[in-house]
């Protein structure tokens, strides 16, 4: 019985690494990482009953994934050195442009490159330059320059 325990914990951890491969998120590797932990707890102690393994088993997967999110996921983090990168709008804050359809009722377009976005803000007449303050979805949030 303790081949199978040994091998099918390892053979677990295998899968749960395969599939963070194909679905990546950094958490089924944890947990695989947890499964082959489990693997050589079982080749030591080759008679611990099934309860006890599938509770070590869950608690070493929380472990692993707080330690991940403590440890790795801040480090990971601090190493992009373009964090705006893929955020087009997080990009325009702070730069001016002119409304193309006047704001009314809090609600207009501007003119960013050779596209218009949706703007909210104080009432302004189209040609008006503003500044971007924020973004929230798609709609960016503007104010008047003086």
């Amino acid at each position: 019985m303790d081949f199978v325990d040994n091998y099918g914990w390892w053979l677990l951890a295998l899968v749960l690494i395969g599939a963070e491969m194909i679905a990546p998120g950094y958490f089924l590797l944890w947990i695989g990482i947890a499964a082959g932990a489990m693997g050589i707890i079982t080749w030591i102690f080759p008679a611990l009953p099934a309860l006890a393994q599938a509770v070590s088993f869950g608690l070493l997967s929380i472990a692993a994934c707080g330690a991940y999110w403590r440890f790795v996921r801040p480090y990971a983090e601090q190493r992009d050195d373009q964090p705006l990168l893929n955020k087009r709008g997080a990009q325009l804050v702070g730069q001016r442009f002119v409304v193309s359809e006047a704001i009314v009722n809090g609600r207009g377009k501007v003119k960013v490159g050779d596209g218009s976005w949706l703007a909210s803000g104080p009432d302004l007449p189209a040609g008006s330059e503003v500044e971007v303050v924020a973004v929230e979805g798609t709609t960016l949030t503007v104010r008047a320059v003086s």
